[in-house]
């Protein structure tokens, strides 16, 4: 389109555009296709297409969507090549699957693997850097299942599709507390334990019989709190 023929009022050109008005007809018949092409496609990948995605799921919905998308408002663009792409990532997506089901090497490089972010009240300091998952967020995710101090954590897992899997002690242990720091008035609320210390970075509980000075032995960090009760 030349530039001299965009006008703000020209509400014809911005509403309707330059199709022929039995375009929107054919719109219809092509958002029904590419609705129903979407849905089979989905159908075929599998169940897990409807619930949380893996990377792999993400890249095969997000490749149909962009795939698929212009030929409902093109008209220079047949239906044709959409069904062509969407067998193409079906069959994709189905091969991946087919060879994670009966290699777990392969599982773990195509769809990622679990990992251990607190393990008995303790941070896993490697596994949360290597998933990109900082203290506060994964501070934030505790709070969120009504967890307030590490003490009650015995597994807390990041599965391979990002969803968290919290798995408490049956009693609970004085611990870090996770509350944010800027909310003195919750803190105050808590008792601390007088006579156990804990890491402040990560937990790991003081060795008896050492003063602060001592080195954490899970993170080498030398600041010390007062575990929390509760």
């Amino acid at each position: 389109m030349e530039k001299d023929a965009i006008h703000l009022s020209d509400w014809g050109r911005i509403l309707v555009g330059e199709v022929p008005g039995i375009f929107y007809l054919e719109i219809l018949l092509r958002a029904a296709t590419i609705y129903l092409i979407l849905v089979v496609s989905m159908r075929l990948m599998g169940r897990r297409m409807a619930s949380q995605l893996s990377r792999n799921e993400m890249a095969a919905l997000i490749s149909l969507a962009a795939a698929i998308g212009v030929p409902i408002l093109d008209p220079g663009r047949g239906l044709l090549p959409a069904v062509i792409i969407a067998l193409v990532v079906i069959f994709i997506q189905r091969l991946i699957s087919y060879w994670a089901a009966r290699n777990e090497k392969f599982e773990g490089i195509s769809q990622d693997i679990s990992s251990v972010m607190v393990e008995n009240a303790v941070l896993q300091l490697e596994n949360m850097k290597e998933s990109r998952i900082t203290r506060d967020l994964l501070f934030a995710q505790l709070r969120s299942t009504g967890v307030l101090q590490l003490g009650s954590v015995k597994r807390l897992y990041i599965e391979a599709n990002g969803s968290f899997t919290l798995i408490q002690r049956p009693e609970s242990q004085p611990g870090l507390s996770i509350l944010p720091e800027w909310d003195s008035e919750f803190i105050a609320k808590q008792k601390p334990v007088t006579d156990r210390y804990v890491c402040y970075w990560c937990g790991h509980d003081q060795p008896a019989g050492t003063g602060d000075s001592v080195r954490c032995p899970n993170c080498k960090k030398q600041e010390w709190v007062q575990a929390i009760r509760g």
